[in-house]
């Protein structure tokens, strides 16, 4: 493994930030396909429109430089007591240490911001970006395998990988096989979209991919979080257990008190009048072919 894929002339191509471009892209297509199929709509009244690609460009230049900077920031706070002496590492992300739970926070707020200036239903399209970012984190974490990070814990299974001893895995643990906790929680990602992008024609309630998201991540996260070598610590405890811990009982809450996981008559959003309301019970779904 090596982090740098090739370099032309004074460009330097790294893994990392290829999978980004990658999952960003292959993430944009998916959304903007859900986006269409859902109908969703921005504004209100007479200037209610449907939500356009512009839009959507719109919400990946707001939502993508504040999500990185969040996951970033909560990197770095766990790790203050490097980076307070080491200041111009804090941007170098090319190397690695951005925590996706920071990530996630810093962009959910992003996007519900935008949501509320363009009139859009915020649930609805969380709803429809779900499973684009589930896809984009499976596809992140190639680019940990190639860069070393996100490493896991010394094993002797069979299938520990031995990094390079410059990279952050082989720096932590010199001479040793360590779990491949990246490709782990890869194939547990691939699992979480695989079921989010066969219920999204299921008729469920707005905010229930979002929710399941939220809970299934959190599940995996804390799974694959018991053999990461290079785990954020509140105390003796993981901070990823403590976050994805809190997560599944506020979604499981979400859940249970709006009553997502009864299916919606018809797909619908808060500005179809005819739509049932979230949070009351509805008529059993119609028959689909």
């Amino acid at each position: 493994m090596h982090p740098i894929l090739a370099k032309l002339g004074p460009l330097t191509i790294r893994y990392y930030g290829l999978m980004y471009v990658i999952a960003i892209t292959l993430g944009f297509y998916l959304l903007l396909r859900e986006v269409r199929r859902k109908k969703l709509t921005a504004g209100a009244g007479k200037a209610q429109r449907l939500v356009t690609t512009d839009d959507l460009i719109d919400l990946l230049l707001w939502t993508i430089p504040f999500a990185i900077l969040g996951a970033r920031i909560y990197y770095v706070a766990f790790q203050w007591g490097f980076y307070s002496h080491h200041l111009w590492d804090m941007v170098k992300i090319w190397q690695g240490g951005l925590a996706i739970h920071g990530g996630v926070i810093a962009g959910a707020t992003t996007v519900y911001v935008f949501c509320r200036v363009r009139g859009i239903p915020f649930w609805a399209l969380t709803d429809a970006l779900a499973p684009s970012l589930i896809l984009g984190q499976a596809i992140g974490r190639i680019g940990n395998l190639m860069n070393g990070d996100a490493y896991g814990t010394p094993t002797n299974l069979p299938w520990g990988i031995h990094f390079p001893p410059n990279s952050p895995a082989g720096m932590a643990y010199p001479g040793q096989a360590t779990h491949p906790s990246m490709i782990y929680e890869m194939i547990l990602n691939l699992i979480i979209f695989g079921y989010l992008w066969n219920i999204r024609k299921k008729g469920y309630k707005d905010g229930f991919i979002t929710a399941m998201y939220f809970i299934l991540y959190s599940i995996d996260r804390s799974i694959v979080s018991f053999t990461r070598g290079d785990s954020l610590w509140l105390g003796p405890i993981r901070a990823a257990h403590v976050i994805s811990g809190i997560l599944v009982i506020t979604f499981v809450a979400f859940i249970i008190k709006r009553r997502l996981y009864k299916r919606a008559m018809r797909e619908s959003h808060p500005q179809d009048k005819t739509a049932a309301p979230a949070d009351r019970p509805s008529s059993p779904p119609e028959s689909r072919a």
